[in-house]
C-alpha cells in the first residue's frame, strides 16, 4: 500500500509550438494500440488536451483519455503499456485514475484511464469541445501557454499554477456539472486546504501539522462540485492495512446537501482500492450522527503515533 504519487518539479523543457496538423493522426494511430493493450476493458478513447484543438498551440505531447468497464483492471494492463514505451505513473494525484507517460527523455503521450462514468472523462472533453468553438479562449489560452514556458522553462508545477485560475473559468463557463477529487497540488488547492483547515478545525490557533502537506503518510484531498473547491479530507495512512480519517469538512453553503456523505464514500472507496480494510475516526460529539448513519460503529482507535485527543471524542471505525 503506497500513497499516489503527484509532480514534482522536474529539470525539462518545457515547449509550446505552433500546431501540428499531424497530431490528429498521431493519436489515431497511438490509440489503436492502446485499445490493444487494455483489451476488452477498454471501451471507448479520446483525444484530449491542446494538441486536441486545431489551430491551437500547444506543447508537442499527445494527451489521450482510454475509458475502461473497471479501472482496477487497468493495473493487470501494465506490462502491456510497458510494451508499448509506457512508464506507470499510478494515479498521480488524481483520484480513480491510471495515468501513463510515454518516452522519459522526450515526453510524446501522456494516457489519463478512467473507469467509465467518472466525471473527468466529461470534464475533459467540455474543455477541449469549448476551446474548439471559441476561438476567443483558444487565442488567450495559447498567449498564456507561451508566457507560462517562457517564465517557468523547467518548472511544470509553476506551469501548472499558472494555467490553473484560466482552466477552472473555463470549467465554470463550459457547463461542466461533476465532482473531483484530486490530491491537493496547485497554490489555489493549497489556499483552500489551509483555509478550511482553519476554519473548521484549528480557528484562531495556528496549525501544528502542516508537516503532514509533504509526508507520503499523509494524503490531503480537495474536493470540487463544478469548478469549486467546496470539501477537504486528510487521510492517514497507517500500518496493517488501517488508515485514519484526519479531518472531513464541507464548506458551509454545501452542508446538509449530500456533498459530505459522497466525499467520504469516495475516500472509503479510494481507500478500499488502495487495499486499506479499516478506516478509524474520532468523531466529535455533533459529527457521531454523521458517521453512524454511514456505517461506523465504536471501534479503539489505537494510533500508533500516540497523538493526544479530546476526551469528548468517541473512537469510531468501519471495515471498507
Amino acid at each position: 500500500m503506497s500513497s499516489s504519487k503527484i509532480p514534482s518539479k522536474i529539470e525539462r523543457n518545457i515547449e509550446v509550438v505552433d500546431y501540428d496538423p499531424h497530431w490528429p493522426e498521431m493519436f489515431e494511430s497511438e490509440a489503436k494500440f492502446i485499445k490493444q493493450a487494455l483489451g476488452n476493458n477498454c471501451i471507448a478513447i479520446h483525444h484530449i488536451g491542446s494538441t486536441s484543438v486545431p489551430g491551437l498551440k500547444a506543447k508537442p505531447i499527445i494527451d489521450i483519455v482510454p475509458v475502461v468497464r473497471d479501472i482496477q483492471e487497468v493495473d493487470k494492463a501494465t506490462k502491456a503499456m510497458e510494451s508499448l514505451g509506457y512508464e506507470a505513473k499510478g494515479e498521480y494525484g488524481i483520484a480513480f485514475r491510471r495515468f501513463f507517460q510515454k518516452n522519459k527523455n522526450i515526453r510524446t503521450h501522456n494516457v489519463h484511464v478512467y473507469q467509465e462514468g467518472d466525471p473527468e472523462i466529461s470534464r475533459y472533453l467540455k474543455f477541449r469541445d469549448w476551446m474548439r468553438s471559441h476561438a476567443d479562449d483558444a487565442e488567450s489560452y495559447a498567449k498564456l501557454k507561451e508566457e507560462l514556458a517562457a517564465k517557468f522553462p523547467q518548472d511544470i508545477l509553476q506551469y501548472c499554477n499558472g494555467k490553473d485560475a484560466f482552466v477552472a473559468n473555463i470549467d465554470a463557463k463550459n457547463g461542466f456539472d461533476g465532482w473531483r477529487m484530486v490530491q491537493a497540488l496547485t497554490d489555489r488547492e493549497w489556499a483552500a486546504v489551509r483555509n478550511l483547515r482553519q476554519k473548521y478545525f484549528f480557528k484562531s490557533n495556528i496549525d501544528p501539522y502542516t508537516w503532514t502537506f509533504e509526508h507520503k503518510d499523509h494524503i490531503h484531498f480537495v474536493f470540487y462540485k463544478n469548478a469549486e473547491i467546496i470539501g477537504y479530507a486528510h487521510l492517514q495512512l497507517w500500518p496493517e492495512h488501517r488508515a485514519a480519517l484526519r479531518i472531513i469538512a464541507i464548506e458551509d453553503p454545501y452542508r446538509n446537501l449530500g456533498f459530505g456523505s459522497q466525499f467520504l464514500k469516495l475516500c472509503e472507496r479510494w481507500l478500499h482500492q488502495q487495499g486499506f480494510k479499516k478506516l478509524l475516526v474520532q468523531s466529535s460529539q455533533e459529527a457521531y450522527k454523521f458517521y453512524c448513519k454511514h456505517g461506523y460503529v465504536q471501534m479503539p482507535f489505537n494510533d500508533p503515533d500516540g497523538y493526544e485527543t479530546d476526551s469528548q471524542d468517541i473512537e469510531i471505525g468501519k471495515f471498507l
